[in-house]
């Protein structure tokens, strides 16, 4: 199989195509032909060096993608020619390939509504916001949402999911974003390069912060006493409140056929369509990542093996 591994630490020019023995799936496991896998800001922090979770190197980065099953190991409860989606654990990852071993239990039938590059391109996105803002948040309607970075894959996805659910969702990004963050339902696009959120808002009872950094401090100011906050880029814990009477969380984004369910219930549903996609040939995953880290990219990159 072809795969586009990481050799050393460094810019997106350490990515190499390289080819590889198709792996055996063992017991419990399934041997998938990678149809699409998506691009995520989590894999060009393990090229950099930057990730909590260390790696062996030489290794394939990739978190999520949408396959065929083609192989099966003694035991898994799937059947070759099942159209499936998932999400890598962090250890392991690997799905810039042409395929890709994984515990049956972690993968689940795709959406029957979206294809396999729209579905790569809402796996681990939707995965991401469906477990923050459901499960975390635990957002109900008519409550009031703030969603930092609504541009983006993860937020894009989670500015639709509260739509769905009935919250009136307002979401961060530059100007140039507000008709395409209305077109995903968001009630009050707000530039963030010129608002002060404490003043805009201070009214959230949740909001879901998909930036980290700056974007910290601006996230708790827009909470209402007794607001909570979600936050997904800023490192393996929730950061600490710049006041007492609002909530830290950090999403526990855990994989499993039961969440990856949810995520294809919801597609079908028509909770989220997926962002913008720009697609790929597995081979360019460097000009991809080139991308993706200058911190613009308007929905999703996914590549084709």
């Amino acid at each position: 199989m072809r795969v586009m591994e990481l050799a050393e630490h460094g810019g997106p020019e350490v990515l190499k195509l390289a080819e590889r023995p198709d792996p055996v799936p063992g017991a419990g496991q399934v041997l998938i032909e990678i149809r699409a896998a998506s691009v995520n800001a989590a894999d060009w922090k393990v090229r950099r060096g930057k990730s909590l979770q260390q790696h062996v190197l030489p290794h394939v980065l990739g978190r999520d993608f949408s396959g065929v099953v083609i192989g099966l190991g003694e035991g898994a409860d799937l059947a070759i020619g099942d159209e499936v989606f998932g999400v890598c654990p962090q250890e392991t990852e690997g799905a810039y390939a042409s395929r890709i071993v994984m515990d049956a239990g972690l993968v689940a039938l795709k959406p029957r509504s979206l294809s396999h590059v729209e579905t790569a391109a809402i796996a681990l996105a939707g995965l991401t916001a469906m477990v923050a803002i459901e499960d975390t948040l635990g957002l109900k309607p008519g409550e009031n949402l703030l969603v930092q970075g609504g541009a983006g894959g993860v937020g894009g996805m989670a500015v639709q999911l509260g739509h769905y659910i009935g919250a009136k969702v307002a979401a961060t990004a530059r100007s140039d974003n507000h008709d395409y963050l209305r077109g995903l339902g968001a009630d009050q696009p707000i530039d963030y390069r010129d608002a002060d959120l404490g003043q805009v808002l201070g009214d959230r009872d949740a909001v879901f912060d998909c930036v980290g950094g700056d974007t910290v401090a601006s996230s708790f100011a827009a909470l209402r006493p007794g607001g909570r906050a979600a936050f997904v880029g800023s490192g393996g814990t929730a950061p600490e409140p710049t006041r007492a009477d609002v909530t830290s969380l950090r999403p526990a984004v855990g994989r499993s056929r039961a969440r990856m369910a949810r995520v294809a219930e919801l597609a079908d549903a028509g909770a989220w369509k997926p962002p913008v996609i720009e697609t790929m040939p597995l081979t360019e995953a460097v000009k991809a990542h080139a991308l993706s880290e200058a911190g613009h990219v308007r929905g999703k990159i996914v590549l084709i093996p």
